[in-house]
């Protein structure tokens, strides 16, 4: 890139929803407004205030139909007066809402328009009843598919790429791979403080992982723990350039640089080619690897959309880290734990830590900068000097529109 573009100073809101122990639905819950204010608030306050923010950008999927509000951009006076008459824009691309948001702040700092960017990415979902939302979520492919699609529109998309890939590939070893790709999801999410299964207490779970699909309450090929779960939340980073860097004291050390970013669409009205592959996800991951001028064998953690186990495995491949058909062996030898070749979801992604769609994209870079920086906590895994690089995978719709973004701790 022409000119060093930087994040830093990022925040997460809790991901609320079905197993975090202050979740009720009965009881009034925060709105979308409350998470927009809580992610840019504390965004602000490490790096200096508003004053130092030249323009917002929010990522959001649907808050028109769960929340029966657009127009966010005009939220960002709401985080904070500061903010007023200043530009702020809203960006959609269904559950890579996140990810195009920090495309956007990227692009702008890129375009001298922005010296500090404050990306934001929301969603509240938990108010409507699961079959409903299930619906809303659908508008995320193409409409005319959902009046002849499964009534759990999604689950039904990647049911059917998981049926495929059984009968390509093998199922009893793939199914052992979805169970442990979620054990790895819930024991990383069981390290972090935000996450909604922090406080998941099951003791084998591999084994409940293994439940069988039941297509007549469900779909054919993927169970409840399969998927990721309805979540409210919000995340936010700051994009800044050098001077933006100074402009609000923060050492360099204290920032990831991006050093590449791939961004590819897919026809939203054409089926999968071939349901065993992330095609659109493996374009984007090439583009953003070869802006970075490295190979994936120098990215020494990974953010994946594992909105389904299924699209864990197909991630993997499509990463290059395994051969297609060869995913499960890779998960299945520990590649992708904590300890393994090459840690992915350390918050516990989608499935552990959440997935409020809007936010998705930029809860996996405030983790990355996390875990380049030194700045994880509990879920810290050691960045070996030969591997520096971490990469996000962020997708919308059933591999319709992919963001992927490469990072570098800046020196």
């Amino acid at each position: 890139m022409e000119k060093k573009i930087y994040m830093t100073a990022g925040y997460n809101t809790i991901s609320l929803g079905t197993g975090r122990k202050e979740f009720n639905p009965g009881k009034p819950r925060p709105g979308i407004e409350h998470y927009i204010k809580e992610a840019g608030s504390q965004v602000l306050s490490k790096i200096g205030g508003p004053d130092a923010v030249d323009e917002t950008v929010i990522g959001n999927f649907m808050a028109c139909r769960f929340n029966s509000q657009a127009h966010l951009g005009a939220f960002a006076p709401y985080i904070d007066e500061g903010l007023s008459g200043k530009p702020s824009t809203r960006v959609e691309g269904a559950c890579a809402s996140g990810g195009l948001a920090l495309l956007t702040g990227i692009k702008s700092v890129l375009s001298g328009s922005a010296e500090v960017v404050l990306a934001l990415g929301v969603e509240v979902q938990n108010s409507v009843k699961a079959i409903y939302g299930a619906d809303i979520l659908a508008a995320a492919g193409w409409a005319a598919e959902r009046k002849t699609g499964h009534a759990f529109f999604f689950p039904g998309q990647f049911s059917d790429r998981a049926g495929v890939y059984f009968e390509r590939f093998g199922r009893e070893r793939t199914r052992k791979s979805f169970a442990r790709w979620y054990r790895n999801a819930i024991e990383n999410a069981r390290l972090c403080l935000t996450a909604q299964e922090y406080h998941n207490t099951v003791a084998d779970l591999e084994t409940l992982a293994m439940t069988e699909p039941n297509g007549k309450s469900f779909v054919d090929y993927l169970n409840l723990f399969d998927c990721s779960k309805v979540s409210d939340g919000a995340s936010a980073i700051a994009i800044v350039s050098r001077e933006g860097l100074r402009r609000i004291g923060i050492p360099v050390e204290e920032a990831v640089e991006i050093t590449g970013f791939g961004h590819a669409v897919n026809n939203i009205t054409v089926k999968p080619a071939d349901p065993t592959e992330l095609s659109t996800a493996r374009l984007a991951a090439e583009k953003a690897l070869k802006m970075a001028g490295i190979s994936i064998g120098q990215v020494g953690t990974v953010e994946t959309h594992d909105c389904f186990t299924i699209a864990g495995i197909l991630g993997v491949e499509a990463l290059g880290l395994a051969k297609k058909g060869e995913g499960p062996d890779y998960v299945l030898a520990g590649e992708t734990s904590r300890k393994g070749e090459v840690p992915f979801n350390t918050t516990g992604g989608l499935i552990g830590w959440g997935h409020p769609t809007g936010a998705t994209g930029v809860h996996m870079a405030v983790t990355i900068m996390e875990q380049l920086t030194g700045k994880a906590g509990d879920t810290q895994i050691n960045i070996r000097p030969s591997k520096p690089f971490g990469l996000s995978l962020n997708m919308g719709g059933d591999d319709k529109t992919l963001v992927s973004i490469v990072y570098r701790r800046g020196e």
